[in-house]
């Protein structure tokens, strides 16, 4: 027997040595051919199908892509076949023409024709050959419709202060993750506190409103990042939401206990993925503003968990088992409290426990692929064999004998690793043996182990959040029962690339210049081998052929921008290992277009609706409308501002005047500016109807003294409401019983005449047309005509103060002499420097009293700009200024005048006189009619220093002088009697025809026609004021002048044969 089988053993041994001997010629030259890149062998090697690139599970197909490729590429040999299904359903991107395909490729690509939505789906590609068939992972191709607000009429909101109010956003669907901003329309955050808040749902709530609450532009916006779009809701593009909030004060707030605004009743069941985001949030409302707690029942809050938005948002990341359980939150203030359960459950998905590998066996060994995978709930497993379904976890193949070698470590040895601190590095040891091998990697210094290293089955170690520690050269070791094997491989660690200085959204105006800069570090040893790449809507600029665009490094200008240009610009900065980015958006302004079809709609007599739909904003918010009005009969042509209206609304209820044709047009302003207007509406034409209002601004002047002009503004042309404008004008005394006195004109203006001086009248002015009266008008009370004041300040006194500065000083005028309203007070000054006294010529005086002529004795009263003379007869005694000085050597000082517009002033201060010279002051006080009579006062100022004896002297000679004239003029009256007048008169018959000559000093007559020029009271000062020569009533509104020799020269019209008069009768009483 067993001779027997000796033979059939020989056999069977030298059947499984040539098969052994076959097999491990196989393997070499596999592993012959492996080596090579790409992999070259004489004979050829089938392998099944392997998958190796493909496009990301969520292809999101944005409007500014040109296309969108769907890739799937894989191996094998013979070359793999390509098949695509979506929806399930078998799909052959070949037999669509609107495709762009590729031979021996499963990728086609979608381009953006506009129309993409019917390519919508969810795709998986298979590539199969005869050996099998290899599956990709579900690509789902998305189009994201552009998210949009609904349109909405947005109210007012009034509420309480102290009550809670919830501004609610209601943001648009699109892609997640979505961000809510709320700012002003300035784009100023809303502040948020333990009071404001907003919501993970986009509401702004408020726990408790207070005044500084109300405002006009709470605006809402969101964010979509991830297809780089930011919406505002306005009522026309849907852009913004402008919420206005009102605050009604009621007489107290009501403090009360809190309770919730959000979530909803007294539970709420929350359901996560572990390692998804755990957020709870509570928001409480009430008076005080409750505080907000948080606790986990039964437990202490994970030391993971993070409390925000002022204590009012839970948040947990990457939850797991450890975190489900109930979480309570609590409101509480001084009067109770609001409390929320959540019962949180962690749902973990399935993971590999066992995840199958990919083998290379020899034919006849027994091959097993072990699966198995963990979740909560346990996940159920599935097989496929080249995309089939195969039941059961682990099948079993017979085997046939098994060759046995050593290890062989197809990876190269001496690879250099390149990784960024911070990120995990994959380092290989691919190993081909029989049977396996034990594969053991070790650091420069100790074994690669620890939590975040990490050896695979397959050889591979990698290494998580990469330090600088484990920069250095690795070795992997490889061991079965037929020996050993090792190669080794270094590993760099690189500083991360990042961006430090991340270019700025800019809003800027259209045909401006925009410039973005964007600064990163890097890794020294990338100092040269690094680029800044900028880039719009995925394509890159800095090799554009657009003249618009200039590109230097860091710098990136966009010349004369358009509104092609408006987007989101990605800064890139790129080394050899990693790369960052940053976002920037571009937003271009400009004025609103032109408003189109503006209409008119619900007309009546004095008012219409006009209704208009907004033009582009070009982003930036409508602020408001301009109504602009044209008129056909008064400015043709000429457009004129009617009103203005919120750039939310969208018409506007327009109030009228009568009588007028109309045509209307509206433009939108924005913080740009004023946009154009738009077309002119239909025409539209008021009937008449009665005036609206009265003249204004009525004025009452008395320009004489019995007379009253009343003026008034006119109503304009646009007011007239109707033909046959004209005015009522009333007028009575005020406090009488007397009826109106009623006058209609059509000019505005009206004088009543024969009206007593400065008395009150009450005064009012109806306007009328042809439809009817204007409604009844105000009374207005003023005075009629003013007159001069009849009497002089009194108490005038002057106080030198020193060689320059004189105070003057008065009482007030009684106010039943000033007849008008006092404006105030005018101060005449005159000066006169005292001189030796000087050589004069003799002159006549005719007296009027018709007693004959009579000497004059000149008394030494001198001044430089005019003479005084003290004279007398037996019976006068005058004092006068007339005569001119013969040695006439010093200029006549200038008449200077002060105008004091303070009617309560009593003092006032004269600066910059000279000194030691005599100044005579005349004060009057005025009214709108002019200045009444004048006082007067006479003042030396002078020079305060030492030496000034020559100045006494002066005086002292004068003094003298003055004496001896007194004593000669006596001594002489005494000689020659009494002088006859009508003798003197004799002598001279016409003493006007002859003139001033050499032997006469002054001449006068009865007859003569010319007044007395610069004549002064009397020394005993007992002349009326009312005929002093002094007195500035006599010169009735006219300023004071003097001539050649310094006298007065007044108007004396009218008067001169009243003084001549009153002459006469002196002479005759003291006879």
């Amino acid at each position: 027997m067993q001779e027997s089988l000796e033979p059939c053993c020989t056999v069977l041994y030298s059947a499984i040595l040539c098969y052994t001997l076959h097999y491990t010629l196989y393997c070499i030259m596999l592993m012959f051919c492996s080596s090579f890149d790409p992999p070259v062998c004489f004979y050829p090697v089938e392998q099944l199908p392997s998958i190796t690139d493909q496009s990301p599970a969520s292809l999101i197909a944005l409007p500014f892509e040109e296309s969108f490729p769907v890739k799937c590429e894989a191996t094998g040999n013979p070359e793999p076949e390509f098949k695509w299904t979506k929806n399930g359903q078998d799909f052959d991107p070949f037999l669509d023409p609107r495709l762009l395909t590729q031979e021996d490729s499963g990728t086609f690509v979608i381009p953006n024709n506009g129309n993409l939505t019917e390519f919508q789906g969810v795709y998986r590609c298979y590539a199969a050959n005869k050996l099998g068939t290899a599956m990709s992972e579900k690509i789902e191709f998305i189009v994201p419709n552009v998210p949009k607000f609904p349109k909405e009429k947005i109210e007012p909101i009034e509420v309480e202060e102290g009550q809670p109010v919830i501004l609610e956003c209601n943001p648009p669907k699109g892609i997640p993750p979505l961000q809510i901003y709320w700012m002003t329309i300035g784009l100023q955050h809303i502040e948020q506190d333990e009071r404001v808040s907003v919501g993970l749902n986009g509401n702004l709530y408020f726990s408790n409103a207070v005044q500084t609450d109300s405002r006009r532009d709470y605006c809402c916006f969101a964010a979509f990042p991830r297809i780089r779009t930011i919406v505002q809701k306005t009522s026309k593009v849907l852009m913004f939401i402008l919420t206005r909030f009102l605050i009604s004060t009621a007489n107290s707030i009501l403090e009360r206990k809190p309770s919730l605004l959000l979530p909803s009743g007294d539970r709420t069941n929350k359901h996560l993925v572990k390692g998804e985001e755990l957020l709870l949030e509570c928001i409480g409302e009430g008076f005080p503003t409750p505080q907000m707690e948080w606790v986990k029942l039964g437990q202490k809050l994970p030391e993971r968990a993070v409390v925000e938005n002022h204590g009012k948002l839970l948040t947990i990341e990457n939850v797991n088992e450890e975190d489900e359980g109930k979480y309570m939150c609590k409101a509480i203030n001084a009067h109770g409290e609001a409390v929320h359960y959540f019962h949180v459950t962690v749902e973990e998905p399935p993971e590999w426990e066992v995840e199958p590998k990919s083998q290379l066996n020899m034919i006849g060994a027994n091959v097993v692929i072990e699966c198995s995978a963990s979740g909560r709930p346990t996940p159920t497993v599935g097989w496929r064999v080249n995309g089939r379904p195969l039941s059961g976890t682990t099948v079993y193949i017979s085997h046939s004998p098994t060759a046995y070698l050593r290890p062989l470590i197809l990876t190269e040895n001496g690879v250099q690793y390149s990784v960024v601190e911070g990120k995990a590095v994959m380092m290989h040891c691919r190993v081909f043996s029989s049977p396996l091998s034990a594969i053991t990697w070790r650091e420069p210094a100790e074994s690669a182990a620890g939590p975040r290293f990490s050896v695979y089955k397959n050889g591979s170690l990698e290494i998580h959040s990469v330090e600088r520690e484990d920069e250095g050269e690795y070795s992997c070791f490889t061991e079965n029962t037929e020996g050993k094997s090792a190669i080794s491989a270094v590993l760099e660690v690189k500083a991360p690339t990042r961006i430090v200085d991340p270019p700025q959204d800019l809003r800027i105006l259209v045909g401006t210049t925009a410039q973005f800069s964007c600064q990163a570090e890097l890794d020294p040893s990338f100092s040269e081998d690094y680029e800044i790449i900028w880039e719009k809507d995925g394509v890159a600029l800095n090799d554009s052929e657009s003249t618009g665009y200039i590109v230097d490094d860091e710098m990136l200008q966009i010349v004369n921008v358009s509104f092609r240009d408006q987007g989101v610009y990605v800064c890139v900065a790129r080394s050899p290992v990693d790369e960052d980015s940053a976002l920037a958006l571009l937003t271009v302004l400009d004025v609103p277009d032109a408003p189109e079809d503006v209409v008119l709609a619900e007309r009546r007599d004095r008012t219409v609706k006009l209704k208009w739909i907004p033009g582009d904003d070009h982003n930036s918010t409508t602020t408001e409308f301009i109504v602009e009005f044209e008129e056909s009969q008064w400015k043709p042509g000429s457009w004129r501002e009617l009103m203005r209206v919120p750039g939310n609304h969208h018409s506007a209820l327009l109030k009228l005047h009568g009588h007028v044709d109309y045509s209307f047009r509206v433009s939108g302003v924005n913080e740009v500016g004023r946009g154009r207007s738009s077309g002119a509406s239909e025409r539209y034409r008021t009937p008449a109807s009665a005036p609206d209002k009265n003249p204004e601004n009525i004025k009452i002047e008395g320009h004489l003294p019995h007379e009253m002009d009343i003026n008034w503004e006119p109503l304009p042309p646009m007011e007239h409401n109707g033909p046959g404008l004209e005015y009522k004008v009333s007028y009575r005394r005020q406090g009488s019983e007397e009826d109106w006195q009623e006058h209609m004109v059509k000019r505005h203006s009206f004088v009543v005449k024969n009206t007593p001086t400065f008395v009150p009248y009450e005064v009012k002015i109806q306007a009328r047309n042809h439809a009817g009266w204007a409604p009844e008008p105000k009374t207005v009370v003023a005075y009629s005509g003013e007159d001069f004041p009849s009497a002089a300040p009194d108490d005038v006194e002057v106080e030198v103060m020193n060689n320059s500065v004189v105070k003057v000083s008065w009482s007030r005028v009684h106010k039943d002499k000033l007849h008008g309203h006092l404006g105030g007070y005018r101060v005449i000054l005159h000066p006169h420097v005292l001189l030796l006294p000087p050589i004069y010529r003799t002159t006549t005086l005719h007296s009027t009293s018709g007693r004959g002529r009579f000497p004059i004795m000149p008394l030494g009263l001198v001044h430089a700009s005019s003479i005084y003379i003290l004279f007398f007869t037996d019976e006068f005694l005058y004092f006068l200024s007339s005569s001119r000085l013969v040695n006439n050597t010093e200029e006549v000082g200038p008449l200077e005048s002060v105008n004091i517009t303070g009617a309560d002033t009593t003092k006032w201060l004269l600066q910059d006189l000279e000194p030691v010279s005599r100044y005579r002051f005349y004060l009057q006080s005025c009214t709108r009619a002019g200045c009444g009579p004048a006082a007067s006062e006479e003042k030396t100022v002078y020079q305060y220093k030492q030496h000034d004896g020559w100045f006494i002297g002066l005086m002292c000679a004068v003094a003298l002088l003055t004496l001896i004239v007194l004593i000669a003029c006596f001594v002489n009256r005494n000689k020659g009697g009494k002088y006859s007048v009508k003798e003197k008169e004799d002598l001279h018959p016409d003493v006007e025809s002859q003139g001033m000559n050499d032997d006469t000093f002054c001449e006068y007559s009865d007859n003569d026609e010319k007044p007395l020029k610069g004549s002064q009271p009397s020394l005993t000062g007992d002349m009326k004021d009312r005929d002093s020569g002094d007195s500035m009533v006599d010169y009735g509104d006219e300023d004071v002048h003097f001539n050649e020799d310094g006298s007065f020269i007044g108007e004396y019209g009218g008067r001169k044969e009243r003084v001549s008069t009153e002459i006469k009768a002196t002479n005759q009483s003291t006879a």
